[in-house]
């Protein structure tokens, strides 16, 4: 007889169908706890921090190599470059004679030979027929030199002026142009077909009338400095007032210079004319040119005029001229 399989019951059905159903739940929490967390790291990771940056990192541009310089000397010291302005013609304002050339910016800003030492005279000509010019030019308050022409309205009280206010003073002496008598001179001016006599009685009056002079340079003049003869004359009756002479150098021919040095007298020679152009960015070019002069030669010479543009701009430049490494001196400093 077939053995019968014991009959299952309602309480071991429900036992096999519990621990199936408990095995599925616990699968399924265990795959809801893993998205969960796969959930987190995720989110975690898109929310992370970007790396942080120092300011000075920031700050730092990035700078391409430069390529590698010649080694250079340690005399040649650099200097500002000066501002760029167009060659100059060279000539004097008020009846100056002008000629191009002598004033020409140089291609690269020499390098100073002078240790430092960068002195520059300022001469402001044609002084003589205004109070007020020379009270302007005063206020300033930086050295500079006065030269007044003789005869002039206010010549004698222009120069006591300056020269109570610790200018150096200057005689401007007319001299025969090429011009004349087309190009007007004044009546005391020094021609060429004076005689020494003539002539010492001028230079004699002129001293007289502007006592406070320490020295002398030619209001115009190109005809008469290229005289060697009458320069010669001149030369030796200044000198023997105790004067030394600035040449103006309105030609290039002049003979000044030349025959300063054969009387052994002290004497030195225009650099820079600063106003052929009544405009201030002309004005200051030429100033940054008698600048670089000085720095390469250690002095220079500048003349100029009291145009009113020209006296504004001395006074907005000169007296910063100092943070330049540049010295404002009186000419006789530089006379040799």
């Amino acid at each position: 007889m077939t053995k019968q399989k014991p009959r299952q019951t309602r309480s071991n059905r429900y036992k096999k169908q519990n621990g199936k159903g408990a095995t599925a739940l616990a699968v399924f929490i265990a795959l809801i706890l893993l998205l969960l967390l796969g959930g987190y790291y995720f989110l975690a990771w898109q929310q992370k921090p970007a790396p942080v940056v120092r300011l000075q990192q920031l700050a730092r541009p990035v700078v391409p190599a430069a390529p590698a310089q010649p080694r250079r000397s340690s005399a040649l010291a650099s200097v500002p470059a000066p501002m760029v302005t167009p060659p100059a013609v060279v000539g004097g304002g008020n009846g100056e004679e002008a000629h191009k050339g002598h004033d020409a910016l140089p291609t690269a800003v020499p390098v100073s030979r002078t240790g430092g030492r960068a002195e520059l005279a300022i001469i402001v000509d044609d002084m003589g027929s205004s109070l007020q010019e020379v009270r302007s030019l005063m206020a300033i308050g930086v050295p500079l030199t006065v030269s007044v022409i003789p005869g002039l309205r206010h010549d004698g009280e222009v120069a006591a002026f300056a020269a109570g206010h610790g200018a150096e003073v200057m005689l401007h002496i007319p001299m025969q142009s090429k011009e004349y008598p087309q190009r007007r001179m004044e009546s005391n001016g020094l021609l060429l077909s004076y005689d020494e006599q003539q002539l010492q009685t001028l230079v004699n009056s002129y001293v007289d009338r502007v006592p406070q002079a320490v020295g002398a340079n030619n209001h115009m003049g190109s005809a008469f400095t290229e005289d060697e003869a009458q320069m010669r004359r001149v030369l030796t009756l200044l000198k023997q007032k105790g004067l030394f002479f600035i040449d103006s150098v309105t030609t290039p021919a002049t003979t000044g210079p030349r025959v300063a040095a054969a009387l052994h007298m002290k004497s030195a020679r225009r650099d820079v004319f600063l106003d052929n152009e009544q405009n201030e960015g002309y004005i200051r070019g030429q100033l940054n040119i008698a600048v670089a002069k000085a720095r390469k030669n250690g002095r220079a010479i500048a003349i100029c005029h009291p145009h009113p543009t020209t006296l504004a701009t001395l006074a907005k430049v000169l007296p910063g001229l100092s943070q330049q490494g540049v010295t404002l001196v009186v000419v006789s400093k530089l006379v040799r």
